[in-house]
């Protein structure tokens, strides 16, 4: 499906999962060369920049909410990039660029677009990426949160493989984002040199870059966060278990006398004591109450138990 934005002397065309004819069409159109065109004709695995006479191409990967599994996904997105047209290809829908597409089309019905021009459309781009990117990130810390609140609230079993799925959904956004940094600075290099905008451009480029930087700082610090949960809640079953450990060897110290005491009096042995005494059972169950009084008395003054 191709969509077509006009602007101020520009073109921005979203092509959404593209045929070979749609693909073509455009290509020719803009007159593409075959090394960009052969890259388009299908998803890329990692991040790319390549480049002919005509335009320039960035290849880029962003996570995104996963909509069957609730992971996280990468989405890639294509860009094509010359100095009066921007081509985006992609292979299934994005959020930010369909919002984006929405937007612009109510700015066009209410007043046009007389103040967008090729290097500010390639800002709102990339600002509405980063954007839906942060916002995955904080439905992700938000779950985080709720994670942290349950923890404390003496449910650390149920919290350890939430806090590990968490961890892994931070984990691959900072992979995606790293993997960003080193074509997309390529990218816009290659823009500013041709000087395809102007020296406004310069400005655009350290404010795209530094979008993506404090998302990647952002991330870190949330990564941080989930360590030291993960870390506190293995100290909380490990309190947990040390209490339940402590709490069977005190019961296992207090019934061991007595155990003691059963045993030798059930020992059919000659001159056992109590044993022609008809309130032998009452003299033996009442030391075996005052033993354990007794020991459970010093257990508590111990705090060792209660």
């Amino acid at each position: 499906m191709i969509s077509r934005y006009d602007y101020h002397g520009g073109v921005w065309v979203d092509l959404e999962q593209p045929t070979e004819e749609e693909l073509h069409e455009i290509i020719k159109e803009f007159s593409i060369g075959k090394y960009v065109e052969k890259e388009l004709s299908s998803p890329t695995p990692a991040p790319l920049v390549a480049a002919d006479a005509q335009a320039i191409l960035l290849v880029l990967h962003f996570p995104a909410h996963g909509a069957e599994n609730g992971n996280t996904d990468n989405q890639e997105v294509d860009f094509v990039v010359g100095d009066r047209f921007i081509l985006t290809i992609r292979y299934e829908v994005v959020a930010p660029i369909y919002h984006l597409k929405k937007l612009l089309e109510t700015q066009e019905l209410v007043g046009g677009h007389d103040t967008l021009t090729t290097d500010v459309l390639l800002e709102v781009l990339f600002a509405h990426l980063y954007t839906s990117v942060r916002d995955h990130i904080d439905h992700v810390a938000d779950n985080l949160a709720r994670v942290e609140r349950d923890m404390f609230d003496g449910h650390e079993r149920a919290t350890v493989r939430l806090i590990s799925q968490i961890s892994r959904q931070f984990l691959h956004v900072e992979a995606a984002l790293a993997t960003q940094e080193e074509s997309l600075r390529h990218f816009l290099r290659e823009l500013t040199d041709r000087n395809f905008f102007g020296r406004a451009f310069t400005a655009r480029t350290e404010r795209i870059l530094a979008e993506r930087a404090q998302i990647a700082q952002l991330i870190s610090t949330h990564r941080a966060i989930a360590t030291e949960l993960r870390e506190t809640n293995i100290a909380l079953l490990e309190v947990r278990q040390n209490e339940i450990m402590k709490t069977l060897t005190v019961v296992t110290f207090i019934f061991l006398p007595l155990e003691l005491i059963t045993f030798v009096f059930s020992m059919h042995a000659l001159g056992q004591p109590l044993e022609q005494n008809p309130n032998a059972f009452w003299i033996i169950t009442g030391s075996m109450l005052a033993v354990g009084a007794v020991i459970t008395a010093f257990v508590a003054r111990k705090r060792w138990i209660f």
